[in-house]
């Protein structure tokens, strides 16, 4: 046995059953407010702590005093544990996940088959973009208003002084504050059943005499349906916070838990991120 597993020892039934909040209640919460946090182990299961038993029964009990939900997941949990971060979560909650230092250039390149694949293929898929600045995201917004077309919802996250006015078959457009974590990452995420894909990267510090496309990024991508949906529901939390009211009418934000990597998935992974280090070093 792990030894997170002896720090965290119960499972999401678990969890409801000390608590009396179903388990999809308990997701739904996840998804929306990032509250239960789990600890995730190594195949993606979620296992929570005595903590999170106590967290839970205290947002039970300011509800059943009148306060509205988020209010009282607001109130039990600190501002700072809230997510800030995409990579950040990534790399907290799977712990496991190859990391690459690469270049933009190739992180360009990796986004834009992506982006390309989900055009392609994926059926209504769930999108998130993070382009740091605005002259980025402008430089993608004919690529991201296609894959709009037909997505449930594409969001992008950009620091902006003013966002679009949403509209139908639009990218949704999130402004980012200047002290938002999301200033420095890069992100595309596409969230669809047929088609799970994530890129998430952080820049590197003390990088401004660098050119632009030489810039260093430490960066994590996967093709885990889990990993995917976990980044989504964070991406999903923070265009809550930095822009209320974003998800369309009629938006079901996915709440089941899909299934976790193959072992031949794992190791296709493995080999492209070998092969991406090698076409990053001969840049």
């Amino acid at each position: 046995m792990e030894r997170s597993e002896l720090k965290h020892p119960l499972t999401i039934s678990d969890l409801a059953r000390r608590t009396g909040v179903p388990p999809a209640t308990l997701r739904s919460w996840e998804a929306r407010y990032g509250f239960p946090r789990p600890t995730r182990m190594a195949g993606g299961h979620r296992r929570y702590g005595e903590p999170e038993v106590a967290a839970v029964l205290e947002v039970v009990r300011h509800r059943d005093g009148g306060l509205a939900l988020e209010a009282a997941v607001r109130r039990v949990t600190t501002e700072s544990a809230r997510p800030r971060s995409i990579y950040a979560e990534l790399r907290r909650w799977h712990p496991l996940m190859a990391t690459q230092v690469l270049s933009k250039a190739s992180l360009v390149a990796l986004s834009r088959a992506i982006e390309d694949e989900c055009c392609a293929r994926a059926q209504e898929p769930l999108l998130f973009g993070c382009f740091q600045r605005d002259t980025f995201l402008r430089a993608s917004r004919a690529r991201w208003v296609e894959l709009a077309r037909t997505a449930r919802a594409a969001v992008v996250f950009a620091e902006s002084a003013v966002p679009a006015a949403p509209r139908p078959g639009a990218p949704i457009e999130v402004a980012l504050p200047q002290k938002a974590a999301l200033n420095r990452e890069w992100a595309v995420v596409c969230d669809a059943p047929d088609l799970p894909a994530c890129l998430a990267a952080v820049e590197r510090p003390g990088q401004d005499g660098v050119a632009d496309a030489l810039r260093r990024f430490d960066a994590v991508w996967t093709v885990d349906p889990r990993v995917v949906r976990d980044a989504s529901r964070v991406a999903a939390t923070l265009a809550d916070e930095y822009r209320p009211g974003w998800r369309p009418a009629g938006l079901a934000l996915p709440e089941d838990e899909p299934p976790s990597a193959s072992a031949d998935l794992r190791r296709a992974s493995d080999l492209m991120n070998r092969t991406m280090g090698y076409l990053d070093s001969v840049r």
